[in-house]
């Protein structure tokens, strides 16, 4: 399908079904909801043997395209990868549920009681690339948020996720739920996008979830309003107290455990004071781990490349990553406000003060102190899954789970009250 009229009349088609899906979502009962996401959960692991035989065709997609390994790994499904698919549609139904919750109550002199209640947002556009796990995580979150959603996957994972998207149907039509309040554009083709970028009258909030290319497209051309989710440029500074064991610990995982996730450490920042006390062992730990280090003036090794200012400030995605000497936090966080996409930062010091002046000088969605910056992921903050890391500072920042898909109402009650 690539006839531009045709994209458009498929996707206001879907548009308007979500819309009208929608609202019997917002007014779902919990048990409803809870009961879809079971029935999802077992339909995965029911099918996974036909999950993984879609996912077979996508990586012959993936590798006739060139992907790099680190994307093909983050295209990848295995029997492991869905059972923390079936983890995750789990642990997202058990949580409370956040639709008619009250955030906050209150009374008036005049009589009134006010109640701040959470409500869904609508309908959620989400716009992802490769990782076939997110049409199962975004397709939960919004269920379980009472909203409805249209997922655009990319083409990469083309297969999988229609393969995800049927069990989370199939949950859907158990629990009595309208199937259209998770429906995935059928179609590979670009045009699709822009259509969901455009489309006011049924989408309420896009969720780019990718690479620099998609999540600026989304910015530029979007009409919609934006959960914005841009690169994760991760950075960790080694402060001079450091312990040497747990920084290099810190460091190997934070940059080599899955170097295609956004929370992979892009850049270390190892202080003066460290350098003068340990030497380069961060350095030689991750050069030996295999990582090409693009390292600055200080810090080069047998084995690394001098880095260039282009290094600073990159996502690289891959067994790369910068490294520079700063001479005290100061120049630390400085380099991450110059360089940094306000995602996630750690710092590695045994000193409160120091963590404490980090987290203030900073205004990154996700701050850590002494921990791998791979913790930032919504499953890992109890979440049980995620839609992205929002790095805006509007409605919602870090990992977006299904508290973070609602927008709130006042309902106002009054006995007779009138205003004088």
């Amino acid at each position: 399908m690539t006839d531009d009229t045709d994209i458009s009349t498929l996707m206001a088609d879907i548009g308007s079904r979500a819309r009208a899906a929608s609202t019997a979502m917002a007014q779902a009962n919990a048990e409803r909801k809870h009961a879809a996401l079971i029935g999802a959960a077992e339909a995965v692991w029911r099918t996974r043997d036909a999950i993984i035989t879609a996912n077979a065709e996508d990586l012959v997609y993936g590798d006739t395209k060139g992907l790099s390994p680190a994307m093909m790994d983050r295209l990848t499904l295995d029997e492991g990868r869905i059972r923390d698919i079936v983890d995750g549609l789990r642990a997202i139904a058990e949580q409370p549920d956040p639709v008619g919750a009250v955030m906050t109550e209150w009374q008036q002199p005049t009589g009134l009681n006010i109640k701040r209640v959470r409500t869904p947002l609508g309908v959620i556009g989400v716009i992802y690339e490769s990782r076939p796990n997110v049409t199962a995580d975004a397709g939960a979150l919004c269920l379980k948020s009472g909203n409805a959603v249209i997922l655009r996957g990319g083409s990469e994972s083309f297969h999988s996720s229609t393969a995800l998207h049927g069990c989370l149907q199939a949950g859907l039509a158990q629990a009595g739920l309208p199937i259209d309040a998770i429906q995935l554009v059928p179609t590979r083709d670009r045009a699709a996008v822009q259509a969901m970028l455009t489309d006011t009258a049924n989408i309420d909030v896009i969720v780019p979830r990718g690479g620099k290319g998609l999540v600026g497209l989304v910015q530029r051309e979007a009409r919609v309003p934006v959960f914005a989710h841009l690169e994760g440029i991760c950075h960790i500074y080694v402060a001079a107290d450091a312990d040497p064991d747990m920084a290099r610990d810190i460091v190997l995982n934070a940059k080599t455990r899955r170097t295609g996730i956004c929370g992979a450490m892009e850049c270390l920042l190892i202080d003066a004071g460290f350098v003068a006390k340990h030497g380069t062992m961060l350095v030689e730990a991750l050069r030996d781990a295999g990582v090409e280090v693009r390292a600055g003036d200080g810090l080069q090794i047998d084995g690394t490349m001098p880095a260039t200012p282009e290094d600073f400030g990159f996502e690289f995605l891959d067994m790369i990553c910068a490294a520079k000497q700063v001479d005290g936090i100061d120049a630390a966080m400085n380099h991450i406000r110059t360089h940094g996409s306000n995602h996630t930062e750690a710092i590695i010091t045994p000193d409160a003060h120091k963590a404490a002046a980090f987290f203030n000088g900073l205004d990154s969605a996700i701050l850590l102190h002494n921990a791998s910056t791979q913790f930032a992921d919504g499953g890992e903050f109890g979440m049980g899954a995620e839609i992205g890391i929002a790095t805006g500072k509007l409605h919602a920042r870090g990992p977006v789970g299904a508290e973070q898909l609602t927008s709130f109402k006042y309902c106002v009650t009054g006995q007779g009250t009138i205003r004088t």
